[in-house]
């Protein structure tokens, strides 16, 4: 049965796990040994889509080091992500802006990873053309209820019936008849018109328009416990496995084009280039005060709890 979106969420009203097909095999890094210690495996999760590979490749195949920890990988959907770092199961993590609003203190975001799209982001798209105010009465596939393209989706449209699909399904999820619309992530922002389907909104445009602001979609977290010297550590790592891409541009999008479920060369660098930027380098104030200022308006409308965070690194 379709279900009705309501106004607050819990970690105990999370979605089904979502999962990709076709994902690619984890890797563990080798990094530099702390002296006198044996380095600390930590777990790491991310996303099976290029633009997550892009930016942890380096750091993931050794090419850019952390001292004194190694990483185990752990490739999931976004959702899935989000309900495991709730539970404090990963250390290191890809995580949606919305579920941050449900850490608390647990978890910090880094300054070096966000995905932010500045005047574009998720799409809601359909199989016949469709105005923005249909989808109210539309029951529309998404890919998570903690995910920031439901958040936004929420602020833009409102209360709509949805169903939970894994995030690579969507597409077809509307193309089969299935939902009547689909909330589109990932690559599917740019391959859905060459599908025959109708964007209805694009809600990172939309955000813009309101708000003059980019949309902050994901960041990467970390777990507090882990103390300030370590987070530091970690932090400088990630940031410079972001400058090992850029500066390796080519084989680090090779690598990326592998977790892009079939699309072009030129796809697949189109959409890295979309969400990794010099935002993803370094949030800078601009991209805090777009997470802020996405949170509190959620919160003005009941749509996340009044809470302590999200803390940034």
């Amino acid at each position: 049965m379709p279900t009705t979106s309501t106004s607050r969420l819990s970690p105990d009203r999370m979605s089904p796990s979502e999962s990709a097909t076709d994902a690619p095999s984890p890797m563990t890094s080798s990094s530099t040994r702390a002296a006198g210690n044996a380095p600390r495996t930590l777990l790491l999760g991310h996303s099976p889509d290029p633009d997550d590979a892009f930016m942890f490749y380096p750091l993931l195949s050794g090419k850019v080091g952390c001292p004194g920890f190694t990483f185990e990988q752990r490739l999931e959907g976004i959702e899935t992500l989000n309900r495991l770092t709730l539970r404090g199961e990963l250390d290191i993590s890809a995580a949606s802006v919305h579920a941050c609003a449900l850490m608390g203190t647990s978890y910090q975001i880094l300054d070096s990873g966000a995905s932010v799209g500045d005047g574009y982001g998720p799409i809601v798209v359909s199989k016949e053309p469709m105005k923005a105010r249909d989808l109210k009465h539309t029951e529309v596939a998404i890919p998570g209820i903690l995910t920031t393209a439901y958040l936004a989706a929420r602020l833009a449209i409102g209360p709509f019936q949805f169903k939970v699909v894994p995030f690579d399904r969507i597409l077809d999820e509307v193309l089969e008849g299935k939902a009547g619309a689909g909330l589109v992530i990932h690559e599917g922002q740019l391959t859905y018109a060459g599908r025959g389907l109708h964007k209805v909104i694009d809600l990172g445009a939309w955000w813009k328009e309101k708000t003059g602001l980019p949309l902050p979609l994901g960041v990467n977290v970390v777990r507090s416990s882990l103390g300030a010297e370590s987070i530091q550590r970690i932090g400088d790592a990630l940031r410079q496995s972001i400058e090992f891409a850029f500066e390796h541009k080519q084989e680090a999008l090779a690598h990326a084009a592998s977790f892009g479920r079939g699309i072009d060369a030129e796809t697949n660098e189109k959409f890295v280039t979309m969400y990794v930027n010099a935002t993803t380098l370094s949030l800078g104030e601009k991209g805090r005060e777009a997470i802020r200022r996405l949170l509190d308006e959620a919160r003005k409308k009941g749509l996340v709890p009044e809470k302590d965070g999200p803390v940034f690194a």
